[in-house]
């Protein structure tokens, strides 16, 4: 690899903060590795000739049969991306740090930058907001709390052009136990790719994003953006990059397709009876749904601070705190939906948290 190679820049890093649909990666983890590679914000990557390598080669016979794309078309395309080394540093696993703390993590998203970003973002577009409420059923403190964590309302989109990024990723995933299915789901993504930009007739270099290839305002992948994105601003086409009311309606439909009901609570607070004995553990990593009655919930000793109401399924949100006191919440299923935006409960109690702060500053 040229020793001059050039890294992302931490901002950019951590407007990738969420995966954008793509892993359960910790963001401060990400965040915290992407400070000792970051140093700029664009990575122009190297020559690696892909549409020579074998695996690249089957990826375009199946992209012939099954899309009907010309070979010698994909073969030139395939041959222009360029390898970025960056991307594949930045998807390697954080060595073992400090344990998780919330608390830290609540506090570089829930701070007085993003939370004033927030409240001029809400007056700015404050329509197109109660407009996706109205269709969709997501209030907008959640969707400014999602914009907020994941680009800073737009201020840190990412600079990759994503065909180097998910092919990259796709061919040369880093070693890990997870290697296999991470380059199989980047294989998707850079089909997602292919297929996006022939539906949308643009030239597929021209998307811009992050390392891992996650694109405009809400940092969705590829594959989400054909799936969830939608022309919200009315004027014919989606573009996330461009456009902060596509961005608006996104996720929102986003959130909907993944469980989110209109009027419903997210999370409500909770504490462990110690009387009670351990029966509560049972209730510890249980997946990412709300799934238990209220009545199981309160007999293996959890309570909650505030009445949810009876007839509501629940999942326990556990939030370490380092060497404090972990934190416990009850999690509705609105909260779960946030969830399949990043699969982190960190992810979830920020976007919530930030959402909340915004709208207070905002006096709502």
């Amino acid at each position: 690899m040229n020793s001059s190679r050039l890294f992302l820049s931490l901002l950019v890093a951590s407007s990738f903060l969420s995966g954008c649909q793509t892993q359960a990666a910790e963001p401060g983890q990400r965040a915290a590795k992407a400070r000792k590679v970051a140093v700029a914000a664009d990575d122009g990557g190297e020559f690696a000739n892909f549409s020579q390598w074998r695996d690249v080669s089957a990826f375009i016979d199946d992209m012939v049969v099954r899309h009907g794309f010309s070979r010698p078309e994909l073969e030139n395309v395939l041959a222009r991306v360029r390898f970025v080394d960056s991307a594949i540093q930045l998807m390697k696993p954080a060595p073992p740090g400090r344990p998780k703390n919330w608390a830290a993590y609540r506090a570089r998203f829930v701070e007085p930058v993003r939370i004033d970003a927030g409240v001029a973002f809400w007056n700015d577009y404050g329509d197109a907001l109660n407009r996706a409420e109205q269709q969709y059923g997501v209030p907008p403190d959640i969707i400014v709390g999602i914009l907020g964590v994941e680009t800073v309302y737009g201020r840190n989109k990412g600079n990759f052009r994503v065909m180097d990024a998910v092919t990259t990723l796709a061919f040369a995933y880093p070693d890990t136990p997870t290697r296999t299915a991470r380059m199989e789901y980047f294989r998707g993504e850079l089909a997602n790719t292919l297929l996006f930009a022939r539906e949308s007739g643009i030239d597929p270099f021209s998307l811009r994003g992050s390392y891992a290839g996650a694109v405009g305002w809400p940092q969705f992948m590829p594959g989400s953006i054909r799936s969830y994105a939608v022309d919200f601003d009315g004027d014919g086409k989606v573009d996330l990059r461009n456009s902060p009311v596509d961005a608006i309606g996104s996720i929102a439909n986003f959130l909907v397709a993944h469980g989110w009901k209109r009027g419903e609570p997210t999370v409500f607070p909770a504490n462990l009876d110690a009387s009670s004995g351990n029966g509560w553990e049972m209730f510890l990593n249980q997946g990412l749904e709300a799934k238990f009655r209220l009545d199981e919930i309160r007999t293996a000793g959890i309570r909650p601070t505030v009445e949810p109401p009876a007839d509501m399924l629940f999942g326990l949100v556990d939030l370490q705190n380092g060497g404090a006191p972990t934190e416990y919440w009850l999690g509705a299923n609105n909260f779960f939906a946030i969830t399949q935006y990043n699969r982190s409960f960190f992810y979830a109690m920020s976007v919530i948290d930030l959402g909340r702060a915004v709208r207070a500053a905002r006096g709502g």
